[in-house]
């Protein structure tokens, strides 16, 4: 039975964060995915996923892609260990109610420019001076991360020099700079993940422009320093072998300890000023996904559509 009614799936909050797979073979069964391996076979119920990710050596039936669809599940192809994003489906929603708020607000300078000061104070204890300029701003933010490298640094008693890879050259990275990147690739699906399922544009995004995951970094730099950077510095201070999984796990604890997929979700929302409590309610599609849209007025009321209007007396007729 394919989920029909969106409504009836457990909300992106409620969801696990995700599961990351490599050389195997992904077929549906019953209602759910199966994943299949020279080890064996395991069912994941993916109704209760927020992302899969597809690493190097996967291949997925037709028949798997259209269960994880139905049920929501965002599917992200990806590289070795997760740490470079090539595609991704659709989420949950779809209503495009949320996205075209986001792009009425990243088209106005003036609220654009409340959104990139809302995500900066969001990252502070405290409010921030309104006189600052943003420039001062991101030297705040400079230092703020500069500080949290060298505390963690300090804490775990792992050298770091400086934040820096060679997408060219990954197994050249040092230790701290491979789980870096690792964790924070973790964190760019699950921002990614919300974002989608939550009806916004991962390419709008208001401090960081340009490319089609400019919102993505947005979003995972508001919880870099207190969920993977630690993550990471743990993970390397307890060993270097078999970092790169052992990273992956500690991020998906560090994010099923702290609900971060809620907060992702509740914190979007609070950018373009909408309650949390309001969103279960404004997909239109979510019963009837193949219902028609509306058509758009300059009035700024919408028409029906669907409808044939055919400029006489006669009654419009649907389609």
């Amino acid at each position: 039975m394919a989920y029909g009614n969106l409504h009836k799936l457990p909300k992106i909050s409620d969801r696990l964060s995700y599961l990351y797979i490599e050389h195997a073979r992904i077929d549906k069964e019953d209602q759910a995915i199966a994943i299949n391996s020279d080890f064996g076979g395991t069912p994941v119920p993916c109704a209760g996923l927020a992302l899969l990710m597809l690493g190097p050596g996967v291949s997925i039936t037709h028949a798997a892609i259209t269960t994880l669809a139905e049920c929501g599940c965002l599917v992200a192809w990806v590289g070795e260990f997760g740490v470079r994003f090539y595609a991704a489906g659709t989420g949950t929603t779809r209503s495009a109610n949320n996205i075209m708020k986001q792009a009425k607000y990243w088209t106005d300078e003036r609220m654009h420019m409340k959104v990139v000061r809302m995500m900066y104070e969001m990252r502070f204890p405290d409010r921030l001076d309104p006189n600052l300029s943003l420039q001062q701003i991101r030297g705040k933010e400079g230092v703020r991360v500069r500080d949290t490298y060298a505390r963690l640094s300090s804490q775990y008693g792992v050298k770091m020099e400086k934040r820096e890879y060679d997408r060219q050259a990954w197994k050249n990275a040092d230790p701290i700079n491979k789980a870096l990147s690792v964790a924070n690739s973790c964190l760019y699906g699950i921002c990614h993940a919300a974002i989608v399922a939550a009806g916004y544009s991962p390419a709008l995004g208001f401090v960081h422009i340009g490319k089609q995951l400019s919102f993505v970094y947005d979003v995972a730099d508001l919880y870099k320093m207190e969920t993977t950077v630690p993550a990471a510095f743990k993970t390397v201070a307890a060993g270097e072998a078999d970092l790169e999984r052992r990273c992956r796990t500690a991020c998906r604890d560090e994010f099923h300890q702290t609900n971060i997929l809620k907060k992702i979700v509740s914190d979007i929302h609070k950018l373009f000023d909408q309650d949390l409590s309001e969103f279960d309610e404004v997909d239109d599609y979510a019963v009837d996904q193949s219902a028609p849209g509306y058509l758009w007025n300059p009035q700024g009321e919408s028409s029906a559509g669907g409808i044939m209007y055919a400029g006489t007396d006669q009654e419009d007729k649907k389609w």
